[in-house]
């Protein structure tokens, strides 16, 4: 089983600590989801939690079978949509995920056609990721976390961009997700995550 262990972490920008001594135990198999008000810290955390951040303090562990994870392979393991995650815009729907899977292959052989197909793009398949709309572009992340074959789901604000018939898309896709995979969610919207077992607060690590 995949766990990632948080030991005391907390991370600081300049003289400023956004959270402090966050202790967890994330284990694969379920779902957990980070709430609090704007600038609470829920990115952040998520991106130290990926791995695309160093914590300033405290000690941060992945862990396969109770066997450590080096950390230089731990991309590897995860796949995050946030707003922050930047599409080469200049590559069409079918080289992006041609690209893509080169280092990151998709669930259950999935082709670059079948998972367009699942993003409901097939007729954009050939058109440069730079012309679509802020919404087929955040299929597109949510469909390259929700695809990739990676133990861990890292999705922040889910749903931004979306309108109704995304918002069900997204809802219907991160409901298939497989029961063995490590689902962390960052979100101030309820129907993002109503199907999450556990929802912590930013704002217990805190300082005051």
């Amino acid at each position: 089983m995949l766990t990632i262990n948080a030991e005391g972490i907390g991370k600081k920008y300049r003289r400023e600590w956004i959270f402090r001594r966050v202790n967890l135990t994330l284990q694969a198999g379920t779902s957990y989801t980070f709430v609090g008000p704007n600038g609470s810290g829920k990115s952040t955390l998520l991106q130290l939690l990926a791995g695309n951040l160093p914590a300033t303090e405290g000690n941060l562990t992945y862990l396969q079978n109770n066997s450590l994870i080096d950390p230089d392979n731990w991309f590897r393991q995860v796949s995050i949509a946030a707003p922050y995650v930047e599409l080469v815009e200049e590559l069409t729907l079918d080289e992006l995920l041609t690209f893509h899977q080169t280092f990151k292959p998709f669930r259950n052989k999935l082709t670059p056609e079948a998972v367009a197909e699942r993003l409901l793009l097939t007729q954009a398949r050939h058109k440069e990721i730079k012309y679509f709309s802020s919404g087929m572009k955040q299929r597109v992340k949510l469909g390259l976390a929700f695809f990739s074959n990676s133990p861990i789901v890292i999705l922040d604000e889910p749903t931004s961009n979306l309108d109704r018939q995304g918002a069900a898309w997204y809802h219907e896709q991160v409901r298939q997700l497989d029961a063995s995979q490590l689902l962390l969610i960052g979100s101030n919207q309820p129907e993002e995550y109503d199907f999450c077992p556990n929802v912590l607060d930013v704002m217990q690590w805190k300082t005051r």
